[in-house]
């Protein structure tokens, strides 16, 4: 298992810190992990899944 920081998500998802944040309130982007007092991450797996429901999302559109 991987964990990735804050800045690997953004590179990921291409998404603000902020719009990450709302999108995890809303219960749509994989939580994420407390690592210590001021230190998150998040899962790659989970990540790289909620990536891919995406990308099958656009496919089943076409």
């Amino acid at each position: 298992m991987r964990i990735l920081s804050k800045r690997q998500v953004r590179e990921l998802v291409l998404y603000s810190p902020q719009h990450i944040y709302r999108l995890e309130a809303a219960g749509q982007f994989p939580k994420r992990v407390p690592l210590g007092p001021s230190r998150v991450g998040w899962v790659e797996q989970e990540v790289l899944d909620w990536l891919q429901e995406r990308l099958d999302r656009r496919d089943k559109s076409k």
